[in-house]
């Protein structure tokens, strides 16, 4: 098979959650652990950090990896979905796996994969596991695809567990409680293995703190050792003022993601890598300003607040839900611009309402749909955007709905593109 063939394949056999959602999701580890035991528990043979949360996760994980990379580290990087391409989910120092990997995978293992038929998801966190023990990483940030518990990257025993921001996402299979929602990622808080929190909030707290206390895991809050003094955004970079609580000492960060909301995300992984290094590990100050500043170059990572084009300003983010869109709009509020442009698509399974209500009524709007069968229908959004007397236009195609708005918007205009992950996904040139 060639590798659209294979990837073909995969898509048509297995169950994939991107297009069809909760059917997709296995609520046990079953598949997971048989096809380890498959492929000899590859998980077993290299280190690594697993990082969950609702949001914050992806950019959490893409700044661990740049670190270690930067201090020398061999380093595998596992998340998902993919933007583009299928082996943007399976990296090592940035470099995507190679397609020949992929076909071979899917060539060795075809009469496993027809027999057991694993979710599309669970197959590729197998793929991913086989590829860093082959490659003979140094050490693998995994980021957890859905929850934390019963997600199939759950069989690994980490150095280290990372959990980021906690929010409403996936309720009707993760719970429609914070404090349920947590639990679930708490499932990764593994015994004896240290964690750290992202965000200190006081509906989850107890929840990390007696899971971690239950398992006798060290649990570390981030706030409790860091805080940003102050952010701003200068040269195209996100500067962030820190003050590290231990030493009393300010430092000055540099980050290649500019949305602000990367300010929580920067205090759980800096104070990761304090407890990689007090563990054994030698990353220095100039490792993490390298890791921070160059975390787009050296990983590859795209669609966090990515800048488009200049006059009018075009941005995209893959914020999906009520949390992460509240982030975005408090970003745009920073901003000054003329008039405020909005091309949204959803998947029809999020807190549509909950979204919208969100959405400033004085902004022109575009609602579009990506190609995916879980996509809401454009028409429908524009019905549902009404009711909160969002008003706009329906153009289908995202690509025609970004032109279209670039053609008819003034220079100093300011445009945002997302909703979805998948929207992101089908910007041409992204």
């Amino acid at each position: 098979m060639t590798y659209p063939e294979t990837i073909d394949y995969l898509y048509q056999l297995l169950p994939v959650f991107h297009r069809i959602g909760k059917k997709a999701f296995k609520a046990n580890l079953d598949n997971t652990h048989a096809l380890c035991e498959h492929l000899d528990n590859p998980q077993k043979k290299f280190k690594s950090i697993h990082i969950a949360g609702t949001n914050g996760k992806g950019s959490s994980s893409h700044f661990l990896a740049s670190i270690l990379q930067s201090a020398g580290y061999k380093t595998g990087l596992y998340t998902s979905p993919h933007l583009k391409s299928f082996t943007e989910r399976i990296r090592i120092n940035g470099e995507p796996i190679a397609e020949e990997s992929v076909i071979q995978f899917v060539k060795d293992n075809k009469s496993f994969i027809e027999e057991v038929k694993p979710s599309f998801f669970e197959l590729t966190v197998g793929m991913a596991f086989e590829y860093f023990a082959a490659e003979q990483v140094d050490i693998a940030i995994i980021e957890v695809g859905l929850g934390g518990r019963l997600d199939s990257t759950n069989v690994i025993t980490p150095e280290l567990s990372l959990i980021t921001n906690i929010s409403f996402d996936h309720t009707d299979i993760l719970g429609d409680a914070l404090s349920k929602i947590a639990a679930e990622k708490a499932g990764i808080i593994k015994p004896n293995i240290p964690v750290v929190i992202s965000e200190k909030h006081t509906e989850t707290e107890l929840v990390f703190r007696n899971k971690a206390l239950e398992v006798n895991s060290p649990i570390f809050f981030a706030e409790d050792y860091f805080m940003v003094n102050e952010s701003k955004i200068i040269k195209g970079l996100l500067e962030l003022n820190i003050l590290n609580k231990a030493s009393n000492t300010n430092d000055i960060l540099q980050s290649q993601l500019i949305g602000n909301y990367q300010r929580k995300n920067i205090l759980g992984v800096l104070s990761a890598v304090q407890i990689l290094n007090k563990n054994g590990y030698n990353i220095s100050d100039e490792d993490i300003k390298n890791g921070i500043s160059k975390v787009i170059i050296q990983t590859g990572l795209k669609g966090r607040w990515q800048q488009l084009s200049n006059q009018p300003t075009v941005i995209c983010d893959t914020a999906h839900n009520v949390s992460g869109i509240t982030e975005v709009l408090e970003n745009i509020a920073t901003i000054s611009f003329g008039t405020l442009w909005f091309v949204l698509g959803f998947v029809s399974d999020k807190d549509i309402d909950g979204i919208l209500k969100l959405f400033p009524k004085n902004a022109n709007y575009i609602f579009c749909q990506s190609n995916t069968p879980r996509a809401l229908d454009a028409e429908v959004l524009k019905m549902r955007a009404n009711n909160f007397s969002l008003l706009g236009t329906v153009i289908k195609d995202v690509n025609e709905a970004i032109n279209f708005v670039k053609q008819n918007a003034k220079i100093n205009d300011f445009v945002y593109v997302g909703g979805s992950t998948f929207v992101v996904a089908e910007i041409k040139n992204l």
